[in-house]
């Protein structure tokens, strides 16, 4: 049998369950449990370190969680930042050991969905948002300004600028935190 998790709000066990049906109606293996947790965070803590050996996603329900890196220098280099309605998670791990370190910035509730865990269809359409942001961030990091990261930036996660400290917002962009105050001053002065 398949079982769910308790816990999730009802959209989510609608959404489950529909995908258990299509399980068993198509004779597709399913998993002997699906372990989904909807818990509570708190501000700065780490839900994943660079080595760890298996991931998870993360669905958040409530507050914002960031996945970054730190170089061999001791430098943070923010991957993606991830608000309400975001999944953030780690797909190196398939390979090995996962790559990012991801922490909550704010008191957050999220949902924890174990690596083995299928999603669904509303989970699928965030991912591929996911998946398309971080390809046009890649494409911007090679061709675009600053100004026009930072453009990007504002129209892709309008509600955080005011959430996070400055300095990740600039590691995100890929500039110090010096050059972003200068391109808020020449987007200030209209240029």
């Amino acid at each position: 049998d398949c079982l769910l998790s308790r816990g999730l709000g009802d959209v989510y066990k609608r959404q489950l369950q529909k995908k258990l049906i299509l399980c068993v109606l198509e004779k597709i293996r399913c998993p002997k449990q699906i372990d989904v947790k909807k818990i509570e965070v708190k501000k700065g803590q780490i839900l994943q370190r660079k080595g760890d050996l298996s991931s998870r996603k993360y669905s958040v329900e409530k507050g914002l969680l960031r996945s970054y890196t730190i170089d061999e220098k001791g430098k943070e280099h923010l991957f993606m930042f991830a608000p309400e309605g975001w999944i953030i998670a780690d797909a190196s791990s398939v390979n090995g050991p996962t790559d990012l370190f991801i922490e909550a910035l704010e008191n957050s509730i999220i949902l924890v969905l174990d690596e083995g865990v299928q999603f669904t269809e509303s989970d699928t359409i965030r991912l591929i948002k996911r998946i398309a942001v971080l390809q046009k961030r890649a494409i911007m990091l090679m061709s675009a300004s600053a100004i026009e990261r930072y453009d990007d930036f504002l129209k892709t996660y309008p509600d955080i600028v005011q959430r996070v400290p400055q300095k990740m917002i600039a590691s995100y962009l890929g500039i110090t935190p010096e050059a972003l105050s200068k391109v808020k001053s020449a987007k200030t002065k209209g240029l």
